[in-house]
This record gives structure tokens, C-alpha cells and sequence, in this order.
């Protein structure tokens, strides 16, 4: 499978993929790309932190990826991960997310993690199918709490009890 950990050479075509969909989708509530820079520092407190990120590397160019960190800074949270998955806008639909995604759940619950938590744009009808199909449940629905395109956006949280997940 082309799912492999994340190097920090990747880091330019993880910055790539996430400014595509800052700029034309509602999967982040960013208002503009983010710099290099940030998306270094991003990648390398998570590696020094332990925190995975993953690629679909294919034939050498990376199409999504995927990675999960802390939900809230609060010691009783340690249990929980908040995740995020982006796949490329020419690499939708071709299951690349789900494989992503299952790369987080299994390092997770590896990890000694119970519950894994996604914020959804409510819109999102393809991530919102793609966390159903892997046993992820709706557990809040805020009302425009964000705001992008002109527009007031609904944000869903989903979680996965992984001690409860199909293995």
C-alpha cells in the first residue's frame, strides 16, 4: 500500500495539498494558505511530540495525507486524538482518504488512544461518508460557528471509540 510515514521532505507537497483546499473548500476553516515555514514547524513539533503523519506516496508524488495530535492540551485529554485527512483535488474518490485514515486509526489505538475526534465541515458530504464507513459517529452539530466564502459554516465533530471499532 502507498501509505508510508510522512518525511520532512514531503512537507512541500503536504503544505500543497492543504493550501488547495484552504482555497477553494470548506475542509479547513483557514481564510489563507499557510507558509512553508509554518507547515515545518508543524511537522517537526509533531515528529518531536511522537505524533504521526502519513502520505499516499505515488510513484514518489505525495497525493494525501493524513495525522492526528492532541485534542485539547489538558492532561485528563491524553486519551483522545483529533485527526485531519486532505487528499489532493486529482486524487478524489479513489479511496486514498480511507486508506489515510485507517493508518491513523490503527496507529491510535497501537498508541494506547480511545477515541479519535474529526471536526467536519456539516457540507462535507464525501468526508462525512468516509468517516460513516469507518464506524465514526456524529456526536455535535454547532451552527455557524465559522465563516468562509461569504458564508455562515455548520462544523460536526465525529469520534471513534477505538476500544469499540472493528478491528
Amino acid at each position: 500500500m502507498p501509505v508510508r510515514p510522512a518525511e520532512r521532505t514531503d512537507v512541500p507537497a503536504i503544505l500543497d495539498i492543504y493550501n488547495e483546499a484552504v482555497l477553494t473548500t470548506t475542509a479547513s476553516y483557514d481564510l489563507a494558505p499557510v507558509s512553508l515555514a509554518s507547515r515545518l514547524d508543524w511537522f517537526d513539533h509533531k515528529r518531536a511530540a511522537g505524533q504521526p503523519v502519513f502520505v499516499w506516496d505515488e510513484g514518489g508524488q505525495v497525493l494525501g495525507w493524513s495525522a492526528y495530535g492532541p485534542f485539547r492540551e489538558k492532561p485528563g485529554y491524553a486519551y483522545t486524538a483529533e485527526h485531519s485527512v486532505y487528499v489532493g483535488s486529482a486524487a478524489r474518490g479513489r479511496g486514498l482518504g480511507k486508506a489515510l485514515m485507517l493508518a491513523v486509526v490503527e496507529h491510535a489505538r497501537a498508541a494506547g488512544k480511545h477515541v479519535l475526534v474529526g471536526g467536519l465541515d456539516a457540507d462535507n458530504a464525501a468526508s462525512l461518508a468516509l468517516h460513516r464507513s469507518l464506524g465514526f459517529t456524529q456526536v455535535a452539530h454547532f451552527r455557524q460557528v465559522g465563516r468562509k466564502f461569504g458564508r455562515w459554516l455548520d462544523l460536526v465533530f465525529m469520534e471513534l471509540r477505538l476500544d469499540e471499532a472493528e478491528r
